[in-house]
């Protein structure tokens, strides 16, 4: 998408074999621990991302929690079932997931946002995906995420959203 003007490599290839810490409170706070953490380790720009899916009729939560919401082995399935029984007989299913990229490149911060918005479901549909994809049903669709191919979610998504603007930005460097 860049044709090439950016050398991205993984944190192995620079050295970073350690767990990056994510302890704030917020998605965005948590997306920039961790590109700060490698920036300042490492010396290298970079960016990094903290996805959450927020339901409104739980405050919010997971939010920040979302990957360890059922506890810390991060189980997906563990996970939709505690959202889907606090939500039981729950009429407010409005949700929504929230991705932030943080990038600091020579120097200086920037954050790229992208939320998908949508409600869930009473019980799961489809294979595809992970996370809370078989739960999750986008606005202006009758399928959940893990019931679309790769490309429509990509289009639609939280995660895609905010990619897009970030290589929008970047493009932007290279004019």
């Amino acid at each position: 998408m860049l044709n090439g003007q950016f050398e991205v490599v993984s944190l192995k290839e620079i050295g970073c074999t350690e767990d990056v810490p994510e302890t704030s409170p917020t998605i965005e706070g948590n997306a920039l621990q961790k590109a700060r953490y490698v920036h300042e380790k490492f010396g290298v720009d970079c960016f990094s991302e903290d996805t959450g899916l927020e339901i409104d009729a739980l405050n919010g939560e997971p939010g920040v929690l979302s990957a360890r919401y059922a506890g810390e082995g991060r189980d997906a399935e563990a996970n939709m079932v505690l959202v889907l029984a606090k939500l039981f007989g729950e009429s407010n299913r409005a949700a929504r997931f929230k991705t932030v990229i943080a990038l600091i490149l020579n120097g200086v911060e920037h954050t790229f946002e992208g939320i998908a918005r949508g409600r869930i479901r009473h019980e799961k549909s489809g294979n595809d995906g992970f996370g809370y994809d078989p739960i999750f049903e986008p606005e202006g669709f009758d399928i959940t995420f893990a019931e679309m191919g790769a490309s429509q979610k990509n289009a639609i998504s939280h995660r895609g959203k905010s990619v897009g603007s970030l290589i929008a930005f970047l493009k932007d460097l290279l004019v």
